[in-house]
């Protein structure tokens, strides 16, 4: 199984759905099953780090953001099983790229995994204050958390939370 988060320029929101899951994982007892990464839409960042504001965010949960930023190239999406999106416009972007049908049900917002949920989109903290990526730490973490339990099923492993 391959998992793929998408924002704009993956170094907020992937990243941060990508740490959570991968935590989230571990604790549902399916580390190895799963492979995971992040890209994003956009080439501003390419080859630097998580935002800093974003490691500190995710730190003070015990998560931990490593990696750099990679756009994704619409070669790839064949090779994902699952492709998570933080918004609604980046699902559209990344339906526009999919080369075909199969690809696109692939595509999915990362918050129809989190019952709990009062919206569908993880918004963009970068812009915003320090809250906003404490925030999106939280909402990544529940999120990734209904995903770990929908990966497991899948799996049929039957772990859970």
């Amino acid at each position: 199984m391959r998992v793929l988060f998408v924002c704009l320029g993956n170094i907020c929101r992937s990243p941060a759905a990508y740490a959570a899951t991968r935590a989230a994982l571990a604790e549902a007892g399916l580390d190895g099953q799963v492979e995971l990464d992040s890209a994003g839409l956009g080439a501003w960042h390419l080859g630097n780090p998580p935002n800093p504001r974003m490691i500190a965010a995710a730190s003070r949960v015990g998560l931990q953001l490593d990696g750099t930023a990679r756009q994704i190239d619409a070669t790839e999406l064949r090779g994902w099983d699952l492709i998570v999106a933080m918004d609604r416009s980046n699902v559209a972007h990344l339906r526009a790229m999919a080369p075909d049908d199969a690809v696109r049900e692939r595509i999915r917002l990362f918050r129809e995994f989190d019952p709990t949920a009062d919206s569908d989109e993880v918004p963009d903290p970068y812009y915003g204050d320090d809250q906003g990526f404490s925030d999106v730490v939280a909402i990544c973490q529940s999120a990734a958390h209904g995903l770990a339990g929908a990966l497991a099923q899948q799996l049929g492993s039957g772990a859970s939370r």
